[in-house]
């Protein structure tokens, strides 16, 4: 653990704290936050993981806390999806890092079947905002927990990959984990 960063005394809020974790995966290590609520932040290995824990206590109004225990379910259901072992995460999330359309959509791609991918308009469709597919895309880029909430299931109307906050080698990776690719 690096050390505590400073939040900002709020009006009678409650203290929120993160507890901050890594795994190795075949995609690279992720770093992974989690809050009392459940994993709040998932950071691909190109992201350092620090940023990621200051943007969100900067957020939430938050401190760090040596609690790695919090992130073993993450840890462990995550090992299992890339041991090809488990389809649906079963974890508790804390999505309070967005919000509105974003927010949304996020809770829609939560619901999308391992192994089937749909499309940036299918999605819009989805949550109520047809012709919204590039919103959809930027909403995708904003999901605070990529992986475990599946925004690499998306791709464009004509089948090609779109783009994805991982890279597209790494969106290609999961896609070909679920057998959605060759």
């Amino acid at each position: 653990m690096a050390g505590v960063i400073a939040r900002v005394p709020g009006r009678g809020a409650p203290e929120v704290s993160l507890a901050q974790a890594t795994i190795d995966t075949p995609i690279g290590r992720l770093g992974l936050l989690a809050t009392e609520k459940g994993l709040v932040r998932v950071a691909f290995e190109g992201e350092p993981l620090e940023l990621a824990l200051s943007q969100a206590a900067a957020r939430l109004g938050a401190v760090a806390v040596d609690r790695p225990a919090r992130l073993d379910p993450a840890k462990r259901q995550l090992d299992q999806y890339f041991g090809r072992d488990r389809r649906v995460f079963d974890l508790k999330l804390d999505l309070r890092l967005v919000r509105g359309f974003t927010l949304a959509v996020v809770k829609h791609l939560n619901t999308l079947p391992y192994g089937r991918t749909v499309s940036y308009g299918q999605v819009a469709q989805a949550v109520g905002r047809p012709g919204a597919a590039r919103a959809v895309g930027q909403a995708c880029g904003a999901n605070p927990v990529p992986v475990v909430v599946p925004c690499h299931r998306i791709i464009r109307a004509g089948g090609s990959l779109g783009g994805f906050g991982g890279g597209l080698d790494v969106k290609t990776a999961l896609l070909a984990l679920e057998g959605v690719l060759t």
